[in-house]
């Protein structure tokens, strides 16, 4: 599969990086030499120095054997420009990076007559993450899948959580009653994800992910120690597009909502955009400020201002006043990896987010969705299996399945079914799967 990138920024890198652990024919392009010197670098995929709106260039990586052409620069213009270039000389699938969210939800325009096959926009996505993660508000990462039959649920665990001290396997004799599946574990200060294994030891501030059945995720907050509790009151800082779809999506869902902007003319055009949304024009920053507004009474404080050291400064703030769930955006990458040793239950990255929805054009297989974990360099899919694939060859112990990857859950006829060891995978069923970059392929192998 030839696979052109058009973007070596972070959600260009991000992409770029998984596509790097397969055999995929991946280029690159960018007019930073120093950012396609640092993938040259670490990454092996073909890079390309230039102006991806090019013509010349184009022809010359052969874009009329493209199989997907992506636009992820900053300009949402150049990203509509290069696809539709890329589309007229014969790319055969043009996504864009898009910043206006409107263009999702356009029934007026059919953007592919154009050359634009898919569009994604990282804002809306973030602000959907958020809704997310606000609808589990005991948990700092959550997926659903198939209209949460089956969740993927991430938590750090504290002291009171009886998981610490105990082996895996001790811990499924002890919880029993509890359907559950622990898929990764990412320790403080260690880089590597862990694949949970029988003897494998569940520590102190360990960041856990279980894929869990709907029925049994109210039960999980007893083995961690914590407990479940709603979200009502939201607190926003920061009138930028991801706090406005924030303020809009939480509204409608009959959450009570401040936003707090600190430019006037922006708060001025807010308050009328969201006349369900109360819109404070003030510096949020400052204490006072919040203590006027009953930071003490808010249950979720979500900070998605430009800077991602005021919101990150601004959650720990929100934090010491006792406020249960707070929620960061984050540019810097590397802010990604500390986020359970800072004191912030959420940090989201849009771009992340974004490189995450992209990869799903590029997987082979029959995927039906897919998610990235914020802390782990993984991803989670679920497949639908189909007839003679070797995935229903055997039972899943017999299957030789990839030490870095797991069975997270069974999806049949509507219904969680959990993967042990004993089950037979069936044609027609949906399955979970969560895996690190390097068995991808080998995992997709079991579903072709």
């Amino acid at each position: 599969m030839k696979i052109i990138i058009a973007g070596a920024g972070d959600v260009g890198f991000h992409l770029a990086k998984l596509l790097s652990y397969e055999s995929q024919d991946t280029y690159i392009i960018d007019f930073d030499g120093d950012r396609l010197n640092y993938i040259n670098n670490h990454l092996d995929v073909i890079t390309k120095k230039g102006d991806a709106t090019s013509i010349k260039l184009l022809k010359e990586i052969g874009i009329e054997k493209a199989d997907l052409l992506i636009a992820v620069t900053d300009s949402q213009n150049t990203n509509f420009t290069i696809s539709v270039i890329g589309k007229s000389l014969g790319a055969k699938k043009t996504i864009a990076r898009i910043d206006n969210p409107e263009f999702l939800n356009n029934c007026e325009i059919d953007f592919k007559k154009f050359g634009v096959d898919f569009m994604i926009s990282p804002q809306e996505l973030a602000a959907n993450e958020i809704k997310m993660l606000l609808n589990q508000a005991s948990f700092n990462d959550t997926v659903a899948f198939e209209s949460g039959i089956f969740n993927v649920l991430g938590a750090v665990l504290t002291y009171k959580s009886p998981l610490v001290d105990l082996k895996v396997k001790e811990a499924r004799v002890r919880f029993s009653s509890i359907d559950y599946v622990a898929i990764a574990i990412k320790r403080e200060n260690v880089s590597q994800t862990i694949i949970p294994r029988g003897d494998t030891t569940f520590e102190l501030h360990d960041q856990v992910y279980f894929s869990v059945p709907n029925y049994s995720m109210k039960d999980l907050y007893p083995i961690l120690g914590k407990e479940q509790f709603n979200i009502k009151n939201v607190m926003i800082l920061g009138g930028s597009s991801i706090g406005e779809k924030t303020a809009r999506n939480l509204s409608k869902d009959n959450f009570i909502v401040k936003l707090i902007e600190k430019d006037k003319d922006k708060a001025a055009a807010l308050a009328e955009e969201l006349s369900d949304t109360l819109v404070i024009n003030g510096d949020g920053r400052n204490l006072e400020l919040l203590e006027e507004e009953n930071i003490r009474q808010t249950d979720a404080f979500i900070a998605v201002t430009g800077n991602s050291e005021t919101n990150i400064m601004s959650c720990l703030v929100a934090k010491s006043k006792g406020v249960k769930k707070t929620i960061a955006l984050v540019e810097n990458m590397d802010y990604i990896d500390i986020s359970q040793t800072i004191g912030i239950q959420s940090l989201i990255n849009k771009k992340l987010i974004a490189a995450s929805n992209i990869f799903k054009h590029i997987r082979k297989g029959e995927i039906l969705d897919m998610a990235n974990l914020h802390n782990i360099d993984a991803e989670v899919f679920e497949f639908e299996v189909l007839e003679n694939t070797k995935v229903t060859e055997k039972p899943i112990k017999d299957l030789r399945f990839p030490r870095d990857a797991v069975f997270g859950g069974i999806i049949r006829d509507g219904k969680a079914l959990m993967p042990g060891g004993n089950a037979q995978i069936k044609a027609g069923d949906k399955v979970i799967i969560f895996c690190l970059p390097e068995s991808i392929e080998t995992v997709e192998g079991f579903f072709n």
